[in-house]
């Protein structure tokens, strides 16, 4: 501890006792490279921790740095509309009712903790909370990179968390959606299959333009998402294409219009035009097509895209494939599904087949295998 030569540098490492008892580790290299230098620093460092500063600049509370946070980071990065609106969120509800006043050095694992038990006191999901707790991480190490403190205040560790249950329908329950579906509204068939059949997620299938669309090929192009009205790219920033099936392709040739270039339009309330679709509006026709199936009456539009990843792995679509049409950003993801793939380990079986033949020798030789 204290001044010394690391790796050919003078580094300042000393621990320091603040008024309220916690200790602190800092351990930088000094800007001067030779020992006064570096004795001056760590001199001018223990001042400014002492009157809770940091290179002259007291340390903001978490409060103050919240808004450059979600400017300069969040923003800056330009993070999906969706994404800075949830971290603005969590910033409101969950870290500055009850972090908002405290320096960001203050902070301690005592807090973390506290954060932990509300959430759960709350019973909200073991999700919520590391959603919670990586923003405030993400917070503290930009932090950090802006020299704004000098070191993590705190480790994070974040709780466990059981893979969520993927609720999907069997291809029997399926078929009877589609039946129910074609006998309520044009609208309805084609938005069940666009998330049934092509896997689409529900601000993709909003904000769907003919231009995406090619019915003689028999492709989509999936390159934007609605949420909330604001228009971007599709998860994970990327387009895909995805080819239809028979089915789907007649299901948008018969919603054929010219009503503007949007796939799917609503009548607007009060008045003889049109408007765009919302996730309530496909909520409504997800509960009218399931109702009329029989099956349990749900708004729930994620079970499509579940049933579409499940499908194809049960047919025995590859990982890699699924990941590609799903537009899933990590493979880990698609994983979720490949359980029900049924050649997964009929395929890791036959691995074995290729070392040795069944008639004890070995692989394309007349040697007899030795034990």
């Amino acid at each position: 501890m204290g001044v010394r030569k690391d790796r050919g540098h003078w580094v300042v490492d000393f621990r320091f006792r603040h008024p309220d008892g916690r200790v602190q580790r800092v351990r930088e290299r000094s800007p001067v490279d030779t020992r006064r230098g570096a004795e001056e620093y760590e001199r001018r460092l223990r001042e400014a921790l002492l009157e809770g500063r940091r290179n002259g600049v007291e340390v903001p509370t978490l409060a103050a740095f919240a808004p450059r946070w979600i400017e300069g980071h969040a923003q800056a990065n330009r993070q999906k509309h969706s994404t800075v609106v949830s971290k603005e969120s969590i910033l409101k509800r969950h870290l500055l009712p009850h972090l908002g006043t405290k320096r960001l050095d203050e902070i301690t694992a005592e807090d973390v903790q506290q954060i932990k038990g509300r959430i759960r006191r709350a019973k909200k999901s073991p999700k919520t909370t590391n959603n919670v707790l990586t923003v405030l991480g993400k917070m503290l190490k930009t932090a950090v990179e802006w020299d704004v403190i000098g070191r993590l205040p705190v480790k994070i560790d974040l709780v466990r968390a059981v893979p969520p249950t993927m609720e999907r329908y069997q291809q029997s329950e399926f078929d009877r959606l589609v039946t129910a579906a074609k006998k309520l509204d044009p609208r309805i068939i084609a938005f069940v299959l666009l998330a049934g059949d092509a896997g689409l997620r529900a601000g993709e299938v909003m904000a769907l333009e003919w231009t995406d669309l090619d019915l003689d090929g028999g492709f989509i192009n999936v390159q934007r998402t609605e949420w909330r009205g604001v228009v971007g790219a599709p998860k994970g920033g990327r387009s895909r294409t995805i080819p239809m099936t028979t089915l789907l392709k007649d299901a948008l040739k018969a919603l054929r219009h010219l009503q503007g270039p949007r796939i799917f339009y609503r009548p607007a309330v009060g008045t003889r035009g049109i408007r765009t679709v919302t996730q309530k509006t496909l909520q409504k026709w997800m509960e009218a097509a399931t109702r009329r199936a029989g099956l349990p009456a749900s708004g729930k539009l994620h079970i499509l895209r579940h049933t579409f990843c499940s499908r194809l792995a049960e047919e025995g679509a590859t990982a890699k494939a699924i990941q590609e049409l799903a537009g899933h950003q990590n493979l880990s993801t698609t994983q979720r599904y490949m359980h029900l793939s049924p050649t997964a380990k009929a395929g890791a079986i036959r691995l074995l087949e290729r070392g040795a033949d069944r008639d004890g020798y070995e692989a394309g030789t007349k040697k007899p295998l030795t034990a």
